[in-house]
């Protein structure tokens, strides 16, 4: 990984001196302020945008109900910049003002670390010396108005939201309290909105994922998370308030990157994002020539044939390719010939990632992940490993070793900025993946998911279906168990790739429907996945709309949905100036209909210039994109 460096230190000591009882750093700009105090010996931190007060009189600790005595602090400015393996940015920079303060807890050594960026605070305790009877945690209280509505994943579901946060205690009409949990959208009643979340667990052996609960008595959002290990070292994961005055551009904020451990793999060339085909939603389809789909040799050739046509880079396997699991060897299914179909895939220039279930034989991933390299792979789709951090960090390394890039599914730790420290976790379903669970198929629940659960990082959602009506006619034996439940349109289901950003987009439709709309597929295959040198949220509203827009070199990709349907203005300014641009729209029509005519859609050409604007017009629950290049 290459830095350019520039740096500028300012350090303000207060070595020998008695320490004020306040202490604060401010972001770069200086419109963002934390300020510390330890009155009562019991430290607190309020956060502040401008005059206005964002957080207040906030508790933070490793060792709570234990007097804390401040001992020294310093500030220091880091300005740098780096080039991520891969990203929605090709160069991001890393620009903070760190508040380091020495801390006594009663005997106990202890260092806080709180950063402050122009988007946003993190906050780190690093510790010697701990011991099991110690108790330690790292405890942060949120002290907010609690007419802030609060917005949460909720697994497969449709994310909660919003709660205000004085209802966060109160039960359900189940009876049952609110789950809520990482990454929180809290939108301030200051009409600010704030992300809460956390970043480089990685590197934090002891920790679990960050939990948050609502302490009825000090009417408070807590975060309370033991340290459980048997190690005296202490570091704590990131803690991170993300604040943007916009809710998009939460999702283009660079401080879960910046706070992040930098790249932990010497030579990350094989890492490659890309497109994928998948055969799992597939199984069943009975194309017009009479082939019908399933796991077996020609099937795959299919695949492999289209993606090698279309530049597609990776072809995914789902599960049922083997019937036996050993340590380091797995008996294959008698219904293809996987050696035959690494071969053929490699004749086609086309990479194989390959499925794995650990309930189907949990023998250790020493044996696993050399394993897969062996068969010739160049992922692993990893299912049921089940929400574990230390098993899910050691996955990922030991993936990393045996050159593998790793897709967890089926409720996976959200290890945020993980990408940056280890490039070869390309994407996870942190997320409702099309038609599986049937739980979401909404574009309401999709706007939320592209909102709330992206903010933890890459997700792996299974957008881009082309054949909407056989796929609601249940033409699939992996189609929806409600027929007709799948509401969408071809130009949304086109602009999801795009939106949710993702190292690895995993497309779930058969080679046929594509080529049916190759000029609606023409958006997808010109799509360079993961390479974007800069990404901008236009428009974001809960529930209502979003769309975004990624460029490559001096190429822009855009899309956007609408749940209500509706037009949205996209301003081109951001084109170069005396430039002349054209313009491929693929987009929804007059007759378009997201329930009963979903795979209406148009491809015109046009041209434009920087200023001006596009209408771009969608149905409900429908979609709108565009490739711009210069002329």
């Amino acid at each position: 990984m290459k830095h350019t460096v520039f740096t500028l230190i300012f350090v303000l000591s207060l070595f020998g001196c008695k320490p004020s009882k306040n202490l604060e750093v401010t972001s770069p700009d200086e419109k963002i302020k934390i300020v510390l105090n330890n009155e009562e010996n019991q430290l607190k931190y309020n956060l502040y945008d401008g005059e206005m007060a964002m957080v207040l009189n906030s508790e933070i600790s490793i060792l709570q109900n234990v007097k804390v005595e401040v001992l020294e602090s310093k500030v220091q400015e880091v300005n740098t910049t780096w080039n991520p393996v891969w990203g929605q940015f090709s160069e991001i920079q890393d620009h903070y003002k760190e508040l380091e303060v020495s801390l006594d807890y009663e005997g106990t050594p202890a260092t806080l670390l709180v950063r402050a960026y122009n988007g946003g605070v993190a906050f780190r305790f690093k510790a010697e010396g701990i011991t099991p009877e110690n108790n330690a945690a790292f405890f942060v209280e949120y002290g907010m108005p609690h007419s802030s509505g609060v917005y949460s994943p909720a697994g497969e579901g449709q994310p909660y939201g919003p709660i205000a946060i004085a209802d966060l205690g109160q039960a359900k009409a189940d009876g049952k309290k609110h789950k809520i949990k990482m990454p929180l959208v809290v939108e301030h009643k200051e009409h600010k909105f704030l992300s809460l979340l956390e970043s480089d667990l990685i590197s934090a052996p002891g920790f679990d994922v960050i939990k948050f609960n609502y302490d009825e008595q000090k009417k408070k959002l807590v975060a309370n998370n033991p340290f459980k290990s048997e190690e005296k070292r202490l570091i704590t994961p990131w803690r991170l308030i993300l604040l943007e005055d916009q809710i998009g551009d939460l999702l283009t904020n660079t401080v879960p990157l910046n706070v992040a451990a930098p790249n932990q793999i010497q030579d990350a060339s094989w890492i490659k994002p890309g497109k994928t085909l998948w055969d799992w939603r597939v199984h069943g389809f009975t194309t017009e020539d009479g082939f019908t789909y399933g796991i077996d040799n020609e099937s795959y050739f299919r695949f492999i044939d289209f993606a090698a046509e279309n530049d597609i880079e990776y072809f995914l396997i789902d599960d049922a390719w083997y019937t036996k699991v050993e340590p380091g060897k797995m008996t294959m299914s008698e219904k293809l010939d996987l050696d035959k179909v690494a071969a053929y895939a490699e004749e086609k220039g086309v990479e194989l990632i390959l499925y794995y279930d650990r309930r189907q034989g949990d023998y250790g991933d020493e044996a696993l992940f050399p394993y897969y390299q062996s068969l010739g792979m160049k992922g692993i789709k990893y299912g049921f490993m089940g929400s574990n951090v230390p098993f899910t960090r050691n996955a990922i390394q030991m993936s990393a070793k045996s050159n593998l890039l790793i897709d967890f599914h089926d409720g996976p730790v959200p290890f945020t900025g993980v990408t940056r420290t280890y490039p070869n976790a390309i994407t996870r379903e942190f997320c409702h993946a099309q038609q599986d669970s049937r739980r979401a198929f909404t574009q309401k629940t999709f706007i939320r998911m592209a909102l709330i659960n992206a903010l933890q990082g890459p997700l792996d959602m299974n957008n881009g279906i082309f054949d909407i009506s056989s796929v609601n006619a249940g033409e699939r034996e992996k189609g929806p168990k409600k027929l007709n439940s799948l509401h969408t349109t071809v130009a949304a289901e086109a602009a999801r790739t795009l939106i949710i950003f993702s190292g690895l987009v995993c497309i779930p439709d058969a080679p046929e429907a594509y080529t049916e709309k190759q000029d609606l597929f023409e958006f997808i295959q010109e799509m360079p996945v993961g390479k974007w040198d800069e990404t901008k949220i236009l428009h974001a509203k809960m529930d209502g709309y979003i769309s975004t827009a990624r460029r490559y070199g001096d190429q822009w990709f855009i899309g956007s949905v609408h749940n209500d349907g509706g037009t949205l203005d996209i301003n081109l300014d951001f084109l170069e100036d005396d430039k002349n641009y054209i313009i491929t729209y693929y987009e929804d029509t007059e007759v378009t209909n997201s329930k009963s005519n979903p795979e209406a859609y148009q491809v015109r050409i046009g041209t434009a210039k920087k200023g001006d604007i596009v209408k771009a017009k969608m149905v409900a629950g429908g979609g709108h994109c565009m490739w711009i290049r210069p002329e």
